[in-house]
């Protein structure tokens, strides 16, 4: 009989979960993402209902990881240098607080990684501005549509792609090399 390898989850919200689901996609020790939506009022949310900003809802990915390779806290560091953690509620040209930069923690350990790593950019100066990302207690997950499932994947040469996520993928693949899935 085989062990199964442990395996924790983290949910992450850095704007569109169509940016943040094709970077986490990519790293070693990452053996899921599901994009989705938390934080909001009401119950099994769409994505139309998200997009009016009226539901409270983050959109948000939901990183399945396994920590003997991949830690919280270096999982935060990747989070915090693909997008943007000094503007509210906007990422880029989406704007709203469906697009706002939010960790939602699982437990104790969570948020103090997470307070740890903040601290971590905002001494370095990294963005040159105050983080404002949220920290939160993991409320439910919903998973979003199937349609937005590895949407970079499926459609890497639509305008939005190309524009707003394959720099967030050359970014990640040149500032985390090592960090990478090994090809197959």
């Amino acid at each position: 009989m085989t062990e199964t390898a442990k395996t924790e989850t983290a949910i992450l919200g850095g704007g569109c979960f169509w940016c943040t689901e094709a970077a986490f996609t990519e790293l070693a020790g990452v053996t899921a993402v599901q994009s989705g939506y938390a934080g909001g009022q009401i119950a099994n949310p769409s994505y139309k209902q998200v997009c009016t900003g009226a539901t409270g809802h983050a959109e948000v990915v939901q990183v399945t990881y396994r920590p003997e390779i991949l830690s919280f806290e270096d999982l935060l560091r990747v989070f915090f240098t693909i997008h943007d953690p000094t503007t509210l509620n906007r990422q880029g040209a989406d704007i709203g607080t469906q697009y706002r930069s939010v960790i939602f923690y699982a437990d104790a350990a969570q948020k103090a990684a997470a307070e740890k790593i903040i601290a971590e950019f905002e001494s370095s100066g990294a963005w040159g501005q105050k983080i404002v990302t949220e920290l939160s207690p993991a409320p439910i997950f919903y998973r979003a549509e199937p349609e937005h499932d590895q949407y970079f994947a499926r459609n890497p040469y639509s305008g939005y792609c190309n524009a707003v996520i394959a720099p967030k993928i050359t970014k990640l693949r040149k500032v985390f090399a090592s960090r990478l899935r090994k090809p197959a």
